[in-house]
Protein backbone atom coordinates (compact mmCIF):
# COMPACT_ATOMS: atom_id res chain seq x y z
CA UNK A 1 0.00 0.00 0.00
CA UNK A 2 1.20 3.39 -1.37
CA UNK A 3 1.45 6.17 1.61
CA UNK A 4 -0.20 8.97 -0.11
CA UNK A 5 0.24 11.58 3.13
CA UNK A 6 2.26 12.04 6.05
CA UNK A 7 -0.72 11.62 8.17
CA UNK A 8 -0.80 7.58 7.57
CA UNK A 9 2.71 7.51 8.77
CA UNK A 10 2.81 5.97 11.90
CA UNK A 11 6.21 7.35 12.58
CA UNK A 12 4.95 11.09 12.57
CA UNK A 13 1.34 9.59 14.19
CA UNK A 14 3.98 8.28 17.11
CA UNK A 15 5.96 11.71 17.28
CA UNK A 16 2.64 13.97 17.19
CA UNK A 17 1.64 12.22 20.12
CA UNK A 18 4.76 12.80 22.29
CA UNK A 19 3.93 16.56 20.76
CA UNK A 20 1.18 16.44 22.58
CA UNK A 21 2.55 14.38 26.16
CA UNK A 22 5.09 17.28 25.60
CA UNK A 23 2.93 20.22 25.65
CA UNK A 24 0.85 18.51 28.28
CA UNK A 25 3.95 18.35 30.88
CA UNK A 26 5.49 21.99 29.72
CA UNK A 27 2.64 23.63 31.01
CA UNK A 28 2.56 21.86 34.57
CA UNK A 29 3.57 25.26 37.11
CA UNK A 30 7.47 24.89 37.58
CA UNK A 31 8.20 23.73 34.03
CA UNK A 32 6.05 26.57 32.50
CA UNK A 33 7.85 29.25 33.89
CA UNK A 34 11.51 27.82 32.70
CA UNK A 35 11.01 29.26 29.32
CA UNK A 36 14.44 28.20 27.84
CA UNK A 37 13.68 24.58 28.40
CA UNK A 38 10.20 24.64 27.70
CA UNK A 39 10.53 26.73 24.60
CA UNK A 40 14.00 23.94 23.72
CA UNK A 41 11.80 20.75 24.27
CA UNK A 42 8.14 22.36 22.53
CA UNK A 43 10.67 23.29 19.56
CA UNK A 44 12.05 19.59 19.30
CA UNK A 45 9.25 17.44 19.79
CA UNK A 46 7.61 19.53 17.07
CA UNK A 47 10.81 19.34 14.95
CA UNK A 48 10.12 15.52 15.42
CA UNK A 49 6.72 15.12 13.59
CA UNK A 50 7.95 18.40 11.22
CA UNK A 51 10.75 16.99 9.47
CA UNK A 52 8.86 13.91 8.69
CA UNK A 53 6.32 15.54 7.34
CA UNK A 54 8.58 17.88 5.18
CA UNK A 55 10.72 14.99 4.37
CA UNK A 56 7.45 13.18 2.53
CA UNK A 57 7.13 15.64 0.13
CA UNK A 58 11.29 16.45 -0.15
CA UNK A 59 10.80 14.94 -3.79
CA UNK A 60 12.97 11.51 -3.40
CA UNK A 61 14.12 8.92 -0.94
CA UNK A 62 17.20 9.95 -0.67
CA UNK A 63 16.05 13.71 0.51
CA UNK A 64 13.10 11.79 3.02
CA UNK A 65 16.07 9.62 4.80
CA UNK A 66 17.98 13.21 5.54
CA UNK A 67 14.79 14.42 7.29
CA UNK A 68 13.97 10.95 8.78
CA UNK A 69 17.58 11.51 10.40
CA UNK A 70 16.79 15.23 11.59
CA UNK A 71 13.69 13.62 13.02
CA UNK A 72 15.86 10.98 15.10
CA UNK A 73 17.91 13.15 16.42
CA UNK A 74 14.92 15.81 17.63
CA UNK A 75 13.86 12.55 19.29
CA UNK A 76 17.16 12.18 21.14
CA UNK A 77 17.04 15.44 21.90
CA UNK A 78 13.60 15.26 23.47
CA UNK A 79 15.12 12.81 25.78
CA UNK A 80 18.03 14.43 26.63
CA UNK A 81 15.68 17.63 27.81
CA UNK A 82 13.44 15.34 30.08
CA UNK A 83 16.44 14.47 32.05
CA UNK A 84 16.83 18.13 32.87
CA UNK A 85 13.26 18.25 33.25
CA UNK A 86 13.52 15.32 35.71
CA UNK A 87 16.67 16.32 37.52
CA UNK A 88 15.17 20.05 38.28
CA UNK A 89 11.39 17.85 39.71
CA UNK A 90 9.60 19.98 37.34
CA UNK A 91 7.97 16.30 36.23
CA UNK A 92 7.80 13.21 38.36
CA UNK A 93 9.47 9.63 37.25
CA UNK A 94 5.95 8.44 35.81
CA UNK A 95 6.00 11.65 33.55
CA UNK A 96 9.67 10.90 32.43
CA UNK A 97 9.64 7.51 31.87
CA UNK A 98 6.29 7.61 29.70
CA UNK A 99 7.45 10.55 27.76
CA UNK A 100 10.94 8.99 27.20
CA UNK A 101 9.25 5.92 26.06
CA UNK A 102 7.19 7.65 23.66
CA UNK A 103 10.52 9.11 22.32
CA UNK A 104 12.34 5.67 22.16
CA UNK A 105 9.23 4.57 20.02
CA UNK A 106 9.21 7.07 17.78
CA UNK A 107 12.95 6.89 17.32
CA UNK A 108 12.47 3.10 16.84
CA UNK A 109 10.31 3.71 14.24
CA UNK A 110 12.29 6.17 12.46
CA UNK A 111 15.04 4.28 12.37
CA UNK A 112 12.64 1.30 11.01
CA UNK A 113 11.83 3.76 8.29
CA UNK A 114 15.18 4.76 7.34
CA UNK A 115 15.88 1.36 6.62
CA UNK A 116 13.20 0.29 4.41
CA UNK A 117 13.44 3.02 2.68
CA UNK A 118 17.53 2.10 2.28
CA UNK A 119 16.53 -1.58 1.50
CA UNK A 120 14.32 -0.48 -0.75
CA UNK A 121 16.49 1.64 -2.86
CA UNK A 122 18.77 -1.08 -3.08
CA UNK A 123 16.41 -3.74 -4.60
CA UNK A 124 15.61 -1.21 -7.51
CA UNK A 125 19.35 -1.63 -8.91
Amino acid sequence: MKIVQFEAIDSWKKARGLTKSVYMLTTQHEFSKDFGLRDQIQRASVSIMSNIAEGFDAGSDKAFVNFLRYSYRSASEVQSLLYVALDFRYIDETDFRNCFVQALEAKRMIGGFIKYLQQSKQKQY
